[in-house]
């Protein structure tokens, strides 16, 4: 049976979006620099467009993240998304 969307929880899933949309948003940047081969030229027209996708994503998961069904439901699939992410970075060596 499939449960309504509700505005219960409407903090914890803000909160999510805010905290950990912040946190993927600047991994997936730093994945589109690596994805470029970009390194350190954030002075170049690809690393300012990698700077400037931040805003648009981070604004994405945070006006998405209300479509969660509760707020520690936003917080585990937001923090698995999170750490996938940065374990990327890791794995490609931009964290180094």
């Amino acid at each position: 049976m499939s449960h309504p969307l509700t505005a219960r929880n409407w903090f914890g899933k803000a909160t999510a979006g805010f905290v950990l949309g912040l946190a993927i948003a600047i991994g997936i940047s730093g994945l589109l620099t690596w994805g470029m081969g970009l390194g350190d030229t954030y002075f170049s027209l690809q690393g300012q467009f990698t700077m400037w996708m931040v805003s648009p994503i981070w604004c994405a998961i945070l006006s998405f993240c209300f479509l969660f069904r509760s707020g520690p439901r936003a917080w585990a699939i937001l923090g698995a998304a999170t750490a996938a992410i940065w374990l990327a970075l890791l794995a490609t060596g931009m964290l180094s």
